[in-house]
Order: C-alpha cells, then structure tokens, then sequence
C-alpha cells in the first residue's frame, strides 16, 4: 500500500520538531489532503460535502493518508477545519457552494452564553486520529491542529471570513471585554481539542493563524500572542513531550516576538518572509516550516527549483521542516509537486543560504 514510501529515518519530522537536525530535509505541504488530488476529489463525489467528510472518520482518514500513499511525505496533517471548534461551542457550521463555510448567529450580534455547546463533535476528530496512526507507516509523523484564537474569533464574530477581518477588529476597539470573552472561551476549547487529538495520538501539533497579519502591533501582542501562549504553556504542562508548531501568516517582523513569547517549539514562516531575515532574527536553534510560495508552485515555472533550493540553503544551520507559506492551491497540478519534492529530497546542504 505505502510503496515508495522513504522510511529510512523513521521519525524524522518529529526529531527535526524536536530540534535536531538529520542528513535531510523533511517535507509535508499545507492542504496536503485536498482538491488538487483526484482520489481526493473522487471520494468527495461519492462521500458528499466538506464537513460531512470531516466527521466521517474513516473517510476523513482516508483522505488523510492518501497524500502520504501518493508522495510518502513525512507528516500526515489531520483532514478536518479550524470550524470544528465554534462548532462544538454552539454556532451552527455549514459550507455552501461557492461561498465558503458559514456560521451562525455571527457574534457580533449575539452573546456567546445564548450557544449551546456540544463537546460530542470533537470525537469524530480524535477517532479520525487513531485509525489515522493505526495505517500510517513507520517514522511519519502524524499532525493534529486547530485554528489560533484570533483566526477562529474572526469567524465566530463575523460569521464567516472577510478580506479585512472588521467586524471582529471593530470589535477589538469598541467592545474588548466582549472580544476577550470569546478568545478566552476559544482558547480553553483549543487546549481540550487539541490535547485530545494528542491522547488518540498526534505526535506534534500545529495552530494556524491565518488572519494574524491584519492586525497592529499593539493589538498583535494582546489578540495573537497572549492567548497562543496560554495554550502552549497548558499543552506543554499537560504534554511535555509534543511540539507545537505556531503558524502566524502575515506577521511580518512580529514574527519574531511570536517566536520569542509564545512559547512554541517550532513556527512558521510564510512566502512573504525573507527565509534569509527568518534565519537572523529567529531564536537560535528553533525549528523554522516554510516558506515556498503556493502559487509558485501551481505555476510550476522554472523558478521552482532555484527558489526552493534558497529557501532550503538559507535555513541550512538551523532545524527546518520545507513546507509551503500557505495552503497548496486546488489547481496545483500534480507533476509540479513532484518535481519540488524531487528538489528537496536531493538537497544536500551547505549552509550557503545565498539565493537566485
């Protein structure tokens, strides 16, 4: 079933997590499960919607591992969403057509003491992470994951996403008390959530923030950092042995005081850092993920192996993980990850870190 698969150094994502460095690379993408995959989009067609795969554990599983069968990456992401938490605290989830997932009543207009919470979601979840360990081959490491506070209050205020976050950012200036509520009730959700994908058998997890770049410094440090820290320090209390990987896109030069305050092992660094600045300014030795562009590879032109190979020399001195700024897009042909894992399976590093 796993042919091809590369397991001659078992456990070498979790080490590099760890902050060791080994004689490669490793590799897994963002999005990894999805769209751009045919097996994918052919269980889709059978399964049904998003979120019905997403709470059919076996299915969900399936998806989960077919990258894994198809590319042998070194870790295997959870097929789920950031959604799952607001969710299980009460607002009703749907994803329609065309228009992306929906939830409801949006908070900007309702209290969050009117939801009536329901825990009993988060178990499909962790079942999806036990058969999910049960089928994954020796020394691939399997990865849960959860929204980061600010990202899923964005949701849960406006109701759905926006370019520009304002209804949970209006929020932030004109009613912070109520803003607060809601990030303190989204982190102690997060720590249960994501600290039961850990008990069925994540082996590091990862909390994404997509929207961390909208907001100003001031407000960075009180609605990104103060509450990631909060679940890295109960995590690491309740988990000692488990890295947790920060993902806060669009932080710009913030990125280095989330690295420094937040308490995680390993962060990440989308397209739009210069991996040469990333290297100088991050902790010494912390682990860094990224930060190839997902829309260099779906365009698949000939700067896909020179970028990736700067990328890969300018982290050289330091444990890295090559990953991608973002999501992997749903038109990403096959053929273009090939040859990027081609690039950096036959990287040998020397440290240089000069690019093209």
């Amino acid at each position: 079933l796993f042919i091809g698969l590369d397991s001659s150094m078992p456990g070498l994502l979790l080490d590099t997590l760890n902050g060791k460095r080994g004689s490669r690379v490793p590799l897994w993408l963002m999005r990894q499960a999805g769209r751009y995959l045919p097996e994918y989009r052919a269980l889709r067609a059978e399964k049904g919607g998003f979120l019905a795969l997403a709470y059919d554990s076996e299915a969900a599983c399936e998806i989960t591992l077919q990258p894994i069968e198809r590319f042998g990456f070194d870790g295997a992401i959870l097929f789920s969403d950031i959604l799952i938490v607001p969710h299980a605290i009460g607002q009703h989830l749907e994803f329609l057509a065309g228009e992306g997932p929906k939830l409801s009543p949006p908070l900007v207009d309702a209290a969050l003491e009117e939801l009536t919470p329901d825990p009993s979601r988060y178990e499909a979840i962790y079942e999806t992470v036990r058969l999910c360990r049960r089928h994954l081959p020796e020394g691939v490491t399997m990865l849960g994951f959860a929204g980061s506070p600010w990202t899923v209050a964005t949701y849960m205020v406006a109701g759905e996403g926006s370019r520009d976050q304002h209804e949970a950012r209006a929020l932030a200036y004109r009613d912070p008390a109520k803003l607060d509520a809601i990030l303190d009730r989204i982190v102690a959700e997060t720590i249960d959530y994501l600290s039961g994908q850990i008990e069925a058998g994540a082996e590091a997890v990862q909390l994404f923030d997509s929207w961390a770049g909208s907001l100003a410094p001031d407000e960075f440090e009180r609605l990104v950092i103060a509450p990631n820290a909060k679940i890295v320090a109960e995590l690491r209390r309740r988990h000692p042995a488990t890295p947790v990987i920060g993902f806060p896109k669009g932080s710009g030069e913030k990125l280095s005081a989330y690295a420094r305050e937040t308490g995680v092992q390993a962060v990440g660094v989308d397209e739009t850092i210069d991996p040469v600045w990333a290297h100088r300014e991050l902790p010494q030795g912390m682990p860094v993920q990224g930060n190839f562009d997902p829309l260099l590879l779906l365009s698949g032109s000939e700067r896909l192996e020179s970028r990736a190979r700067f990328i890969l020399e300018a982290f050289a001195d330091r444990p890295h993980v090559f990953n991608l700024g973002h999501g992997i897009d749903r038109r990403t042909p096959i053929e273009h990850v090939e040859r990027l894992i081609a690039v950096v399976r036959d990287f040998e590093g020397d440290g240089g870190g000069r690019g093209p």
